[in-house]
């Protein structure tokens, strides 16, 4: 069969006249676009955080000064630097600064637990981490000691750094100097440090690799997602371009940086538009309404859950959304009938948005000032159409193209599909074939060219958009001592999308309760992955082979 309903992009008639149908790449690198930005504006705020702001200029300056520092201690071209932060005026400062020595930015999540974070810290090779106090004494610790060789230089910072509101709802007291050595501060490097030498900072194309984004597949081990600065670029023009943000605009970041969508939708479209980008360290939504109150952004984009979160928080009121002109949320499903209560809250209309870390965020969006269809027999809202430069397929199990209205697996290739996996070479065989890269996402496209999603086709469950591999929260079950079976699975929920449930059996004369399992992997895993619910049962169902069966059990 062939693929003719793909390949004459139906989904163009519905861009309306003030999109393009294909755009091109302004800067070869993200470094490249924020030179602009310096070059242009120096003075144009580039950061607002709480009651501090810090210029194009200033930030221009204090990430040459953390470079210097990063330099000096023998950092070079293509070299990582592991950002373990929220969402801190550091995180930008870390990445600039790792880009102009040409290293590689390594996300991490700073809920990452001790376990997770060595294997991320041992998996990238990272040489370097910059990562706030409170996680360093809490976390980093704990693995320096297990592995003292394993990232020989460390930079820490406060997340009281850079304002002086102190808002304790958020923020943390400072946790002190640190006695042991090879830890530096990053106040005092960015106050007191040097500025790196112009023939230190490197020269970057656009198939250069940016970032490493972790993110887990069906192997179960967390894979390192090469974003390059091409991608970056592209995906962060996507949005400038879809929605025509320029320096009058003012973007929340209420993303995580450490998230694909934060990197390029908040960080990327920043230096694009040479606007300023809001941030508030994590969100919390009575924090996020004063900020909006504050700082009237007019772009953001997040998960669904954090826009529910707002519109029922005490005193929100429609008058605190005012001043947006374009909200998008993706990452996680939302239901025709979210969007509308949304609506009827804020007066704005929640444009859907779709992609993965694998494709640096959108493959397709809704174009703006327009509303998604909804698909009369599933009810599914449309999560958009391609954007510009992207082709898209749907096929079966076989490979083959399916007709339109057909569901099967969907397939992306453009422009922001990944390099592949960091030294993983089988796995991105295994993700991609000739340019395209498999979604493992189940789908169908309208006659019109706009897109659905029915199912996912891994076991992967989706909690406010982050993503549970099953096996790694079995593996940390099967280290509790009476656990015998053990089995895990995402169930509906109304807030999160999904969320984590587990059945377990457990071995003959040994006791737990729930509330035991839960404790248990609290302790071992990020806060959005352990189970939410533990059922017991005597005999989990299998296979004539023997083998547990989570389709069952789902």
């Amino acid at each position: 069969m062939n693929d003719d309903c793909y390949e004459t992009k139906p989904w163009l008639s519905c861009y309306g006249a003030e999109i393009p149908t294909a755009i091109d790449p302004e800067f070869p690198s993200l470094l490249a676009a924020f030179f602009s930005a310096v070059n242009a504006a120096p003075d144009q705020p580039a950061l607002h955080y709480f009651d501090s702001t810090l210029t194009f200029r200033q930030l221009d300056e204090a990430s040459s000064r953390l470079a210097a520092e990063l330099n000096a201690g023998g950092f070079t071209r293509g070299d990582r630097l592991g950002l373990y932060l929220q969402n801190n005026p550091a995180f930008v400062i870390g990445q600039l600064a790792c880009w102009k020595l040409g290293g590689i930015a390594v996300a991490i999540n700073p809920m990452n637990k001790a376990r997770e974070l060595a294997y991320i810290l041992r998996d990238s090779g990272a040489r370097a981490l910059l990562c706030l106090d409170t996680l360093y004494r809490d976390v980093v610790e704990v693995v320096r000691r297990e592995e003292p060789d394993l990232v020989p230089f460390v930079v820490t910072c406060s997340n009281l750094d850079g304002q002086t509101l102190n808002d304790h709802r958020v923020l943390d007291r400072p946790c002190g100097q640190f006695s042991t050595s090879g830890v530096l501060c990053l106040r005092e490097i960015v106050d007191r440090g040097r500025l790196l030498a112009s023939c230190c900072l490197s020269h970057l194309v656009s198939d250069d690799v940016a970032m490493l984004t972790y993110t887990s597949g069906t192997t179960g081990k967390p894979k390192g997602v090469m974003n390059t600065h091409g991608n970056l670029v592209f995906t962060a023009q996507t949005y400038r371009d879809w929605i025509g943000l320029n320096a009058t605009d003012k973007i929340l970041g209420i993303a995580p940086l450490f998230h694909v969508t934060g990197a390029v939708a908040h960080i990327a479209l920043s230096f694009l538009a040479r606007c300023p980008l809001i941030l508030a360290h994590r969100f919390h939504p009575d924090v996020i309404l004063d900020t909006l109150r504050q700082h009237r952004p007019t772009f953001t984009i997040g998960a669904i859950t954090a826009f529910m979160s707002l519109m029922k928080a005490p005193g929100a009121k429609r008058d605190d959304f005012s001043s947006f002109r374009a909200i998008y949320t993706g990452g996680a499903p939302m239901s025709p009938a979210t969007a509308k209560a949304f609506e009827a809250f804020s007066g704005v209309y929640p444009h859907n948005a779709f992609g993965m870390t694998e494709t640096c965020s959108p493959t397709h969006l809704v174009p703006f000032g327009h509303r998604a269809p909804v698909d009369p027999q599933s009810g599914a809202i449309s999560i958009g159409v391609p954007v510009f430069n992207t082709c898209v397929r749907v096929v079966d199990d076989e490979g083959q193209v399916v007709p339109v209205g057909a569901s099967g697996e969907i397939l992306d290739r453009g422009p922001q599909v990944m390099k592949g996996y960091w030294q993983q070479p089988q796995a991105t065989l295994a993700a991609m074939a000739d340019g395209w890269l498999k979604t493992g996402d189940v789908g169908f496209m309208d006659e019109k060219g706009w897109f659905y999603l029915i199912d996912r086709k891994k076991d992967m469950i989706n909690v406010s958009g982050y993503k549970v591999w099953p096996r790694e929260v079995e593996d940390v079950l099967y280290r509790h001592p009476a656990v015998f079976e053990a089995l895990v699975v995402g169930v509906p929920d109304d807030y999160r999308g999904e969320s984590v449930k587990a059945v377990v059996s457990l071995k003959p004369g040994c006791q737990a309760s729930e509330a035991d399992l839960i404790e248990h992997c609290k302790a071992h895993l990020a806060a959005y992955k352990y189970p939410r619910t533990v059922e017991m049962l005597a005999e989990l169902p299998k296979s004539a082979t023997g083998k547990l069966m989570r389709r069952s059990v789902r």
